[in-house]
């Protein structure tokens, strides 16, 4: 066993740590339930998640108490092989790692199934002149019983091709089959037998008990039959054996759990395509050489040349070239994003057309892209809520079918008015073999492993399957106004020049002075008249006065650019005229500053924080899902009511500071509501995380992407709705598996049994109970499946 690797060590309030175990032999719901059960009871375990997915254990723990080490062997005595992931090894390197798992799992599976598959069909070769004695004796049984006319058919075939069969003794044909049989069992189909003995000696059970019990009981009453015929024909007995039934079994369950673990494979497909986006080796200059390095060996600083159509190895800050960069993997945006120097690129995405050179700021599990590769990895070894049903289900779900499957062989053997004690093993097997404890143990992690990865192609990174469920149960969305449904950044609406005086020479006359101040309003000036490609001319006696604005020379005239209060203290002409027209950008929710030339006010600025495109049409697709939308924010009353009418949000909360942001999404929770908080800020965090569900835009402060369930990539407010409507549509197929998964095993186990034999004379064979069994967990995991390509609905629920 590696080293103890606590994914993170560092205590929180509660001293508690948590740590992570690999875990290997799982197969079904029974098999999670028995890992969960041994952690959970666990001395010092404050809380243990199992994912049978992921094949990976997350424990809480107190340190005092117990450490992973212990856990690890705690798992052990299940029956099942805990390993620590290595403290060294990255996201990455842990996903390739699992993706080679799966992979020579699911070749190694398809093998012996076909191999399985061959020999049944040998099997069911050699079955048929026995089945045809049977029926000439009266007695059913076979593969297929009642379809009379395949038999036929079937036989008329076999005698034209095989007429030596026919020929044969049963009994040389029993021995054969058996030894086919014996092959079956202890080759390909091995592994159900080892796995069921392990669940025995730790007193569990598991779907391999039900395939082991079912085939060895078929096995047992055939090779007796094999032995004593004698002893059946004396008791009256039909010496009927069920070989081809058990080869059938152990074919079909493992080409089913080969399609099973290929599905499984086929869900977690958004983890591999985010991990294969970082490129091995990084082209880094040093004195002028370009050398390739592999991507582990990067070290913040390092100089990296990213040439046209590569992808980015690391996350970092551009130092030269220009360029635009395809981001669309990371945040769902599709149009390519323009980059210069000063900008920051990350790890994974791809450069367009210019080369750049970039300086490495963050390397290994600290990159963006690691990160969003362990956030899903997270998520998706999470549960939802709705599971613990399935888990309570499948923790008594084995020892229930054993014991029905009993009931079922008593009453075949004694009720009937000719009973056959080969008819009541029959039933019984079919019994054990239908039941499929896998189905439950499937429904909502494959919905939860599927939807997380649609979101991480959309830009929305869901923090697993709790999260998944609050979301879908959201009824209204709280927006924090600045950053989230604005820009976040002061841009100049409005420029008035007054009484017939060139705007433009003043406009360039203003961002000359504005130049030399930091102040964020004389930032959207100068953007400003840039883009409104002007010529800014030279300054001098430039001077900044905090809180007033800031004068100098341009040229042989003063400027003054500020606020009106300040130019009235400097005597300076026609204030009231330029208040007058300022007056009514401020009752749009705009902020003012005023411009003066010489002793004469000439320009009046409007400046506001603008809505982010689409953010109305946003707060509509909220509202068309029927669900509550207010807006939140510290800024004047006049600019958040400004930034509502825009959006067509009615309900306001106006001054409010980062503790009252908190008070609010309490009171509305006192009201019955399920909130969804939005925001983007550090002083949103403490609203992020009171919050039914926090959503953090990916652009804003780290404390916010923590105290967030979902994180958006992209800063566009549609991705709101886009969550939403995802977590809705997957909750829904939650629900469709778990429906399904109980119900095909109430029908299915009731059938198998006999419920219909009375009224329709219809019983299932062993072999088809196999093939339904295997399809139950199948048709599972690809109704998860559409959860790739479901439309997103933004209607009422």
């Amino acid at each position: 066993m590696t080293p103890s690797a606590a994914k993170s060590a560092a205590p929180a309030r509660n001293a508690n740590a948590v740590a992570q175990i690999n875990v290997e032999g799982m197969t079904c719901a029974a098999c999670q339930s028995a890992v969960q059960q041994a952690l959970t009871t666990a001395p010092g375990v404050r809380k243990a998640t199992v994912s049978l997915m992921t094949n990976r254990a997350e424990v809480e723990f107190d340190p005092a108490l117990t450490n992973i080490d212990d856990l690890a062997r705690r798992i052990d005595q299940t029956g099942f092989n805990a390993s620590l992931p290595s403290l060294a090894e990255t996201s990455f390197e842990a996903q390739q790692r699992q993706d080679a798992a799966a992979e020579a799992e699911f070749h190694s599976l398809r093998r012996r199934a076909f191999l399985s598959l061959a020999a049944a069909a040998l099997a069911m070769l050699l079955s048929m002149p026995l089945m045809t004695m049977a029926e000439a004796h009266g007695h059913g049984g076979g593969v297929l019983p009642g379809l009379g006319w395949l038999m036929s058919a079937s036989e008329a075939l076999l005698r034209s091709l095989f007429p030596w069969l026919y020929g044969m003794q049963p009994s040389g044909l029993r021995w054969i089959l058996a030894a086919l049989t014996t092959a079956v069992m202890a080759g390909p189909g091995r592994v159900f037998y080892q796995r069921a003995w392990a669940a025995a000696r730790h007193r569990t059970a598991d779907m391999n008990t039900l395939v082991a019990v079912g085939t060895g009981a078929a096995f047992a009453y055939s090779l007796a039959v094999t032995i004593v015929p004698g002893i059946f024909g004396v008791r009256g007995v039909a010496a009927e054996v069920y070989y081809e039934a058990v080869v059938f079994i152990l074919a079909l369950v493992l080409l089913g759990n080969s399609f099973e673990r290929q599905a499984r494979h086929r869900a977690a497909s958004a983890i591999r395509q985010l991990a294969a986006l970082q490129p091995p080796v990084a082209r880094v200059l040093r004195d002028e050489v370009v050398h390739d390095v592999p991507v582990e060996k990067l070290r913040p600083g390092d100089l990296v040349l990213v040439p046209p159509g590569e992808r980015v190895p690391v996350d970092g800050i551009i130092h030269s070239g220009v360029s635009s960069v395809d981001e669309s993997l990371l945040t769902g945006e599709s149009l390519p994003v323009s980059k210069q120097a000063g900008d920051p690129v990350t790890g994974g995405t791809l450069n367009h057309e210019g080369a750049l050179r970039y300086r490495v700021t963050r390397t290994g599990a600290d990159g963006m892209l690691a990160r969003i590769v362990q956030l899903m990895r997270d998520a998706q070894s999470s549960q939802a809520p709705v599971q613990r049903l399935a888990d309570r289900i499948s923790a008594v779900f084995v020892p229930v079918v054993i014991g029905i499957a009993l009931v079922t062989f008593l009453v075949w053997w004694v009720a009937p008015t000719e009973p056959s004690l080969a008819q009541a093993v029959g039933v019984a097997v079919t019994v054990l073999i239908i039941a499929c404890p896998c189905a439950m143990g499937l429904a909502v992690p494959t919905a939860v492993l599927v939807a997380t990865g649609r979101g991480a192609s959309m830009g929305i990174l869901i923090k697993g399957g709790e999260p998944i469920e609050r979301l879908s149960g959201v009824d209204t969305v709280v927006f924090d106004k600045t950053g989230t449904l604005t820009e976040g950044k002061p841009t100049v609406t409005d420029w008035i020049a007054l009484d017939g005086v060139a705007g433009d020479a003043v406009l360039a006359e203003a961002a000359a002075l504005e130049q030399a101040s930091a102040h964020p309003l004389a930032d959207a000036v100068v953007r400003y008249a840039h883009g409104a490609g002007v010529t800014i001319p030279a300054t001098s006696e430039v001077l900044n006065q905090p809180g007033r604005g800031v004068t100098g020379m341009v040229g042989e005239q003063r400027l003054r650019v500020g606020s009106a209060l300040w130019l009235r203290e400097e005597a300076i002409d026609r204030v009231d005229q330029a208040e007058r027209v300022a007056e009514g950008l401020r009752a749009d929710g705009k902020t003012t500053i005023l411009v003066a030339r010489g002793n004469t006010v000439v320009a009046v600025a409007g400046i506001a924080d603008t809505l982010k495109p689409g953010a109305a049409h946003a707060v509509a697709q909220l509202r068309l899902m029927n669900l509550g939308v207010h807006l939140l924010s510290g800024d004047r009353r006049e600019s958040a009511a400004a930034i509502a009418r825009e959006t067509g949000i009615t309900e306001v909360h106006a001054e409010v500071l980062p503790e009252g942001k908190l008070e609010v999404v309490r009171e509305l929770q006192m009201l019955g509501r399920k909130v969804a908080m939005v925001g983007d800020g550090v002083n949103d965090a403490p609203a992020l995380a009171g919050a039914d569900v926090g959503i953090a835009m990916g652009r804003g402060a780290d404390a916010a992407g923590e105290a967030a369930a979902v994180t958006l990539m992209r800063s566009d407010p549609a991705s709101v709705a886009d969550a939403l409507a995802l977590a809705r549509v997957t909750m829904r197929t939650m629900r469709q598996n778990l429906f399904w998964a109980m119900i095909y095993n109430v029908i299915g186990i009731s059938v198998a049994a006999g419920a219909l034999f009375p009224a329709f004379g219809i019983l299932l064979s062993p072999a088809l109970a196999s093939a339904a069994m295997a399809f139950s967990s199948v048709s599972v995991v690809a109704n998860s499946l559409r959860l790739k390509h479901t439309s997103l609905r933004y209607r009422k629920r």
